[in-house]
């Protein structure tokens, strides 16, 4: 490790999300109520653009905080407002917080957002953004896939679909585009200027059935064209697949990661590419440990691929809370410093890890 900081948290997180001014949040995903939404400070080091040898301060301090009825198992900044986004179980609804001004150290909640035929709904995959106007994407199956103005809470865009495959991730592309993953492995493309229409990328070959898909697009790319945006997807078996959407009849790339099969399920699977280093993306939500790989070599064997580093800060870490070995829950990537990453896992761990760059690689 060229770095490495620990905080923890009172309970497990399933959530990091880079907000304003490099603040973090993160929220519980316990069942019962008043699990925390926390916006943190990171350590001074991640603060400087250069690392700068010793920090004198090397922990998060809690800048404010709320709490949450439900658990939260989804977490987005608003861009460009002092708003998050969250949902979770029981409904598809939203949730919106405001996060307090300076004077205050409270995330307040304001009026949910209703979705149409919500109960009995799994929970909603969300994500934002502010072209236009403060708007979210939010949805938990193919046919309730809806764009909503946070502010106003007007109806921007339903898609229309015969599908109801579960989802389990949706991006912006741009302020039109809309890129759709469902859990069995499609990929759907949408734009919101076209209502009745969805484009349906190829499915995974070889992939059984009872397979569970997420997927990773490029942060901070909205306006780019789609063939700079290749989509990752990983399989709840380790499989990688590299997609270009000019593209969708073949792979760009696929690949095998060297990563145990999950027992209980895909729920903490999390694929993600480096904003600031090419071809590189980092994977978890198999077992304690974060993998980062480079595709910049893989081709469309499938064979199984080496990853240039490996996390286990969070395998060593002790048991969770059931008595298990830790799961890392969720990992995403430093906006400008390359090779640092934060994690969070089930025993309430948050680290920053920036790994010492091998010869060659990344």
């Amino acid at each position: 490790y060229r770095d490495l900081h620990t905080f923890e948290l009172q309970a497990p997180t399933r959530l990091i999300e880079w907000a304003r001014g490099s603040r973090v949040c993160v929220a519980g995903y316990g069942q019962s109520d008043g699990n925390e939404i926390l916006q943190l400070i990171p350590p001074p080091a991640l603060l400087t653009k250069e690392t700068r040898g010793l920090c004198p301060e090397r922990d998060f301090k809690v800048e404010c905080g709320g709490f949450s009825e439900h658990p939260v198992y989804s977490l987005k900044y608003v861009p460009d407002t002092s708003l998050l986004v969250t949902s979770g179980p029981r409904d598809s609804s939203l949730q919106v917080w405001q996060v307090s001004a300076e004077d205050s150290d409270v995330i307040k909640s304001v009026s949910p957002i209703a979705t149409e035929n919500g109960t009995g709904q799994s929970w909603a995959k969300i994500a934002t953004i502010s072209a236009r106007a403060p708007w979210v994407l939010h949805g938990s199956r193919l046919d309730r896939v809806q764009v909503t103005e946070v502010e106003s809470r007007k109806n921007v865009y339903t898609a229309a679909s015969g599908g109801s495959e579960e989802l389990s991730g949706l991006a912006f592309l741009d302020c039109n585009t809309l890129l759709l993953c469902c859990t069995p492995g499609q990929l759907c493309l949408a734009d919101i200027r076209q209502p009745q229409g969805l484009v349906e990328a190829m499915s995974v070959p070889l992939a059984p059935c009872s397979e569970q898909w997420c997927m990773g697009t490029r942060n901070g790319t909205q306006g780019l064209e789609l063939s700079s945006q290749p989509v990752a997807r990983l399989s709840s078996r380790g499989l990688l697949a590299l997609t270009d959407l000019r593209k969708t009849s073949e792979f760009l790339a696929l690949a095998k990661a060297r990563v145990p099969s999950p027992g209980s399920g895909a729920e903490f699977l999390c694929i993600s590419w480096a904003p600031a280093l090419e071809g590189c993306l980092a994977i978890s939500g198999f077992d304690g440990t974060v993998h980062v790989y480079n595709t910049q070599s893989w081709d469309s064997s499938g064979r199984e691929a080496e990853p240039i580093f490996v996390h286990k800060g969070h395998a060593f870490g002790g048991a969770g809370g059931s008595g298990d070995p830790p799961l890392v829950t969720v990992h995403t990537w430093h906006l400008q410093k390359p090779r640092t990453l934060l994690s969070a896992a089930s025993d309430g761990s948050l680290h920053v890890w920036d790994w010492v760059q091998p010869c060659g690689k990344c």
